[in-house]
């Protein structure tokens, strides 16, 4: 097991490559949680950015619903400046729950204070003087909120699980969207896509301007079965833990490796095998991103930067070329 001192320093060196590799934009996840580093991802986006020039710096997600979304815009405004306009915000719930307790939240104002603090974030991107009051926090009263991003308005994705609920409110609000598909066939999401741009349209914006993501767990290796080799051992681990804290059955490696198919979630092989995958799915979404999850548990840190190293040199770029030729 390695240091925590050690686990941050390659998560850094990570999203410095991505950048030397030119992929778009780097996401850290916020978890209170034994098994991961990156309870404050702010403080690592903001060292990140120190050490990048091109990259975008996400979170993935921000769990707004136990923070502040005051604190949270400045922290983003902050990352901003520190990354010449390089910052964005991810909003969701969450996939773990530990942050409620933590934080004095209440879990059966699960839904009502994502809502609410969404409202606000967005609002306070708005103008720098604020009045504001609503039912889980403090009412603003004509208060300047400090300081303001280089960005006229600071990137606001809406994170999703799949639910009707969260699909129409993301598009109400014309924010992007980004869907996790981490289990399932992709055509049986194609639905949440035309449900995001039709209440995108009845509530008068343009689906066209709204950018779209999804996000998906995978892994990148030289040739297929070393990829293979490298994911699934750490991720049935993980998986299976996560099961039993939440009352699933057991899944088998075999299980898990058929979801590595063309018609499956996880984008598990080659270089050619995941091309072949993105675009497979940009034939069914149209979607302008792929955030990637390189890895699940624990893996070798040189055979991850190795990964990031193919993403960004023999993937992104084949991807790049196809899904240019194909709108021209």
């Amino acid at each position: 097991m390695i240091s925590p001192v050690q686990r941050m320093s390659n998560l850094l060196e990570t999203i410095e490559l991505a950048d030397q590799v030119g992929l778009d934009v780097f996401g850290v996840g916020e978890h209170h949680r034994p098994d991961f580093i990156a309870s404050a991802p702010l403080v690592i986006l903001g060292a990140a950015a120190a050490r990048t020039q091109s990259i975008r710096l996400s979170t993935a997600v921000t769990v707004l619903s136990s923070d502040d979304p005051v604190r949270v815009f400045q922290d983003f405004a902050t990352l901003d400046l520190i990354s010449n306009g390089r910052a964005e915000i991810m909003a969701g719930r969450g996939s773990f729950i530990e942050s409620f307790p933590l934080f004095g939240y209440d879990l059966r104002d699960y839904d009502s204070l994502f809502a609410e603090k969404l409202e606000l974030l967005m609002k306070l991107r708005e103008a720098e003087t604020i009045t504001w009051s609503g039912k889980h926090r403090p009412a603003l009263n004509n208060l300047g909120v400090y300081p303001r991003p280089v960005q006229e308005k600071l990137p606001i994705w809406v994170a999703v699980g799949g639910t009707p609920e969260s699909v129409v409110r993301a598009a109400s609000l014309g924010l992007p969207m980004a869907l996790a598909i981490i289990g399932g066939m992709p055509e049986r999401f194609a639905p949440f896509i035309q449900l995001y741009r039709e209440a995108a349209r009845q509530a008068g914006h343009d689906p066209a301007q709204l950018p779209l993501s999804i996000n998906s767990h995978g892994f990148i290796a030289d040739t297929a079965q070393q990829a293979v080799d490298a994911y699934y051992p750490s991720a049935v681990v993980v998986m299976n833990k996560i099961g039993r804290e939440r009352g699933w059955p057991p899944a088998t490696r075999q299980q898990l490796e058929a979801g590595r198919a063309l018609r499956g979630s996880d984008f598990v092989g080659s270089p050619a095998e995941i091309s072949e995958k993105i675009l497979f799915q940009h034939e069914i979404f149209g979607h302008q991103r792929l955030l990637l999850q390189l890895g699940v548990g624990t893996i070798e840190h040189a055979k991850v930067m190795h990964a990031i190293e193919l993403l960004g040199t023999q993937v992104a770029p084949v991807v790049r070329e196809e899904i240019a030729r194909r709108s021209g």
